[in-house]
């Protein structure tokens, strides 16, 4: 068991991590890319 949690907390930050990358990538085109 604790070894699925582990692994469905990686996935879960990094889910936030690349949706961060392209809001920031987003905001950054929007201000002139």
């Amino acid at each position: 068991m604790s070894e699925y949690g582990r692994g469905s907390q990686a996935a879960f930050v990094l889910v936030i991590f690349v949706l961060l990358v392209i809001i920031i990538g987003a905001g950054f085109c929007t201000w002139g890319c």
